[in-house]
């Protein structure tokens, strides 16, 4: 995909759906639209409401290609989630929210099937955050739909499929802790045999791929060029983390930011993963198997935060330092390294200002970064992306976490963006040059380092 300037990116996160366009030779979005990811309640279930999503897409798209022509397009979405269609290309069943806890009742006959952490690098979790997990709830819970579906797809391809035609899978989606990829064989786990899907799941391409160039009627729609080319996509967190790949040297980590908070180790420590704190196998755009980490940051910062003032002052900063005020976890109990754990505060919660609570949050989030970063075996600095990079409460707590420079990269707001513009590339792997990264971390504040030792030290010990 050669001569290519502005790339239209398809980006959908858990809490909101955006359209940005980015300018590849300058690595940065020059336009973008949103708007929430909203759940429909159903029936059947609890869904995404797909058909809204693509009235804004092709809405969008136009709106952007009139002020920044666009060149190509790309996809990248959250993870744990897949489109089921029928032999004409339709919807077989709505597309199953996986916070939805349906899942959950028949989670021992799910677990009789699903294959060990050792085949498949994904931890058992909640609700649906199993891909494997919905699929067999969907199969059983109406059980003509097998005989209805005719293609699977990993989420991102959905939307590659909704603008090409052409079907396919990806190893990124593939391997977010949906238990139905093998990294260590690349090759899909016995789960898809056990589940009846064998046969069924579309064929599995590379993230840069190109996947094909717009269907007719999406062209008209849109005001993009037919010939307009669609790399096949990408699962949002290994989309931050594939401008790093080639440019930097191992050992280093990314902590890709947003609804969750991922922390990926590239050629860092050998760890013994634990399944039971949401460590898990991410499989990177390459087909590499990246050892990781994670927990819902952007959720549990919303909770404590909302209705609350987001500001801060140097004097709430030395107040929480000179109280300890501290949150432990976890905020969102379902996931993270400290599952089934329910928050507590070392201090009277009521008698926080909403600055000290804005700090105290910040640092817990840092906290909770730094030990994902520690239990996934990370090594060297850290880049982070997304939404937690503008907090410079978070990066100075994470450096004196983790004895480790941190550094913020350039050019999108959530990086997300970025990493799936720069699959048009075309290239298998990316040019061994730097990339734009601001913010490296200055020496850690004796304060903060010993404040991070007492909240350890009061974690472990309750």
């Amino acid at each position: 995909m050669s001569d290519i300037r502005h790339v239209g990116v398809i980006d959908i996160g858990k809490t909101n759906v955006k359209v940005a366009v980015v300018d590849l030779a300058g690595e940065r979005e020059i336009g973008v639209l949103s708007r929430p990811n909203q759940v429909l309640p159903g029936p059947p279930y609890p869904h995404y409401d797909l058909e809204g999503h693509w009235t804004f897409i092709c809405e969008a798209l136009a709106d952007l290609n009139r002020q920044h022509r666009i060149d190509a397009l790309s996809v990248t979405t959250h993870g744990a989630s897949a489109v089921l269609l029928d032999r004409a290309g339709k919807l077989a069943a709505p597309m199953l929210d996986y916070e939805f806890d349906g899942p959950d009742s028949l989670a021992a006959d799910y677990d009789a099937i699903r294959p060990d952490f050792a085949e498949t690098g994904s931890p058992r979790l909640s609700m649906g955050l199993n891909l494997g997990a919905q699929l067999h709830w969907q199969l059983r819970s109406d059980p003509e739909l097998l005989d209805r579906v005719a293609m699977v797809l990993t989420y991102p391809q959905y939307w590659s499929f909704r603008l090409t035609g052409v079907a396919a899978n990806e190893v990124t989606s593939l391997g977010c802790h949906t238990d139905l990829w093998c990294p260590g064989e690349n090759r899909f786990s016995t789960l898809v045999d056990r589940l009846g899907l064998a046969g069924k799941m579309a064929p599995v391409k590379k993230a840069g791929d190109r996947l094909g160039t717009l269907l007719p009627a999406v062209a008209e729609r849109t005001g993009l060029a037919a010939a307009t080319p669609v790399a096949c996509g990408i699962h949002d967190s290994n989309a931050s983390l594939y401008p790093h790949l080639a440019a930097r040297k191992p050992p280093f980590s990314v902590v890709s930011t947003g609804t969750w908070v991922i922390a990926l180790a590239i050629g860092g420590r050998p760890v013994q993963l634990d399944p039971a704190r949401d460590t898990l196998i991410n499989v990177n755009a390459f087909g590499d198997p990246v050892p990781s980490a994670r927990f819902m940051g952007g959720r549990e910062f919303d909770i404590v935060t909302k209705g609350r003032d987001r500001t801060w002052s140097e004097a709430d900063r030395v107040k929480v330092l000179e109280t300890r005020a501290m949150l432990f976890p976890a905020v969102e109990p379902r996931s993270g390294p400290f599952q089934g754990r329910h928050s507590s505060w070392s201090v009277e919660e009521t008698g926080l200002s909403d600055g000290e609570r804005f700090v105290a949050v910040s640092w817990y989030l840092a906290l909770m970064t730094a030990e994902c970063l520690a239990m996934s075996g990370a090594d060297g600095p850290v880049i982070v992306e997304g939404p937690f990079a503008k907090n410079a409460l978070y990066l100075d707590m994470l450096g004196a976490a983790t004895g480790r420079p941190v550094t913020v990269s350039g050019g999108s707001s959530t990086g997300t963006s970025i990493g799936a513009a720069m699959l048009v590339s075309g290239s298998d792997r990316l040019p061994a040059a730097e990339p734009d990264a601001t913010g490296e971390a200055s020496a850690p504040d004796p304060a903060l380092e010993a404040y991070a030792e007492a909240w350890f030290r009061q974690l472990r010990a309750s």
